[in-house]
């Protein structure tokens, strides 16, 4: 695949963050740095802090500490593009809202019900063929199934391509099928346009198959590095209760 380098991210660091809702110390000197190319997965049990560590840099929970990102010259970015694909999006299935409706509002934050202009519709086909779903273009959202739903939020987080693409459990209730094709779809968007990425996903058969860097979190990062190193740490019995090899028939 040709690579188009569109990031202009280097690398996020996290700096001693700390997040605390009254007396809970929700995150605890979180010290680490993730780097473009990469697809890096939050692990850990639940209450862990993984995805209050994601609101975090989305600037949805105050925290103390540094988040910071920096380009490959070293200058610090101010306002870098982040694209969010939550793990599920609430809304009123019984809406009459279109894929292509939905996309174009997206884009250029007017109503839904806003008169879509052909370039437009272009473009959106265009979003949606790279995720091999453009015949979705006029299903109603509503109908979507969960492959083909978390398909089209992941077309929409990156258009425009983002530096950090930060995806929270995307494909929690979706078949194999849905499941392996977003994943083939995310990895290829990393190598495509370099950008960096970071899952939240309890699936660790996946995340060995997939992910670069793996990041096991308790609160604070308790052990990080490749998956075959993570899952062989004592830190990951103590959350998982075995360590990789006594599972290996299934982790593999």
């Amino acid at each position: 695949m040709q690579i188009h380098n569109r990031c202009g991210l280097c690398s996020v660091a996290l700096k001693d963050l700390q997040v605390v809702s009254g007396q809970d110390t929700l995150l605890e000197h979180v010290n680490l740095e993730f780097h473009c190319g990469e697809l890096t997965a939050l692990i850990g049990k639940n209450g862990a802090g993984k995805t209050t560590l994601l609101k975090a840099i989305l600037g949805e929970r105050p925290y103390q500490g540094e988040i910071s990102y920096t380009d490959h010259h070293g200058a610090k970015i101010i306002r870098p593009t982040i694209g969010y694909v939550p793990q599920q999006m609430d809304f009123d299935r019984s809406t009459p809202v279109s894929v292509q409706d939905f996309l174009a509002a997206a884009r250029t934050n007017a109503p839904v019900w806003w008169k879509i202009r052909n370039r437009e519709k272009e473009e959106i086909i265009k979003m949606l063929d790279a995720m091999d779903c453009d015949y979705l273009a006029k299903r109603r959202l509503g109908a979507l199934s969960g492959g083909e739903l978390q398909r089209v939020l992941l077309a929409a987080a990156t258009n425009p391509v983002p530096d950090l693409l930060i995806l929270d459990e995307p494909v929690s209730g979706v078949d194999m099928a849905g499941l392996d094709l977003f994943y083939r779809r995310v990895t290829e968007l990393r190598d495509q346009y370099h950008m960096a990425i970071l899952l939240v996903s309890h699936d660790l058969s996946l995340i060995r198959r997939y992910a670069d860097r793996v990041v096991l979190l308790d609160k604070t990062v308790i052990a990080q590095g490749d998956a075959a190193q993570v899952y062989r740490t004592e830190a990951f019995r103590s959350v998982f209760g075995y360590l990789e090899e006594e599972e290996a028939g299934t982790c593999r």
